[in-house]
């Protein structure tokens, strides 16, 4: 809050708890911004176009997912495959997931693929043989 941002809803904080916040107000250089934190804080920034918007996201070091937002499906199959993240989930939170499908982050975020298959790579050591008979 010191560097400008607002508060808009939440924001109190019990403990290590703090309650869902929204904030506004908060610029690119904001700690809020640009580094991964891991509460449930939302920064609300306006953009002029969908495409300062696409810039803006790519420019993060995280990739973990992204959240696309639009009553326009030709924008969300425009837009969703541009932004470079683990998973793009477009008007929804990442509030489910089916265990075939791969989870994890790119760039700063996450370290490879998780879920069943993943895991059995993970877990085992993948050989061939051949055999010429």
């Amino acid at each position: 809050m010191a560097a400008g941002a607002r508060i808009v809803v939440g924001g109190s904080r019990e403990g290590s708890v703090i309650q869902p916040t929204v904030l506004e107000g908060v610029s690119d250089d904001m700690k809020v911004v640009c580094e991964e934190i891991f509460a449930p804080v939302v920064s609300l920034m306006g953009f002029d176009d969908v495409e300062q918007a696409v810039d803006r996201a790519n420019a993060s070091p995280f990739g973990l997912a992204a959240g696309l937002f639009t009553s326009n499906l030709h924008t969300a199959l425009h837009v969703a495959p541009r932004l470079r993240f683990g998973g793009v989930h477009v008007n929804e939170a990442s509030s489910a997931r089916i265990d075939a499908m791969p989870f994890g982050g790119v760039k700063a975020s996450g370290f490879g693929r998780e879920g069943p298959a993943y895991a059995i790579r993970e877990m085992t050591e993948e050989r061939l043989i051949t055999i010429a008979y």
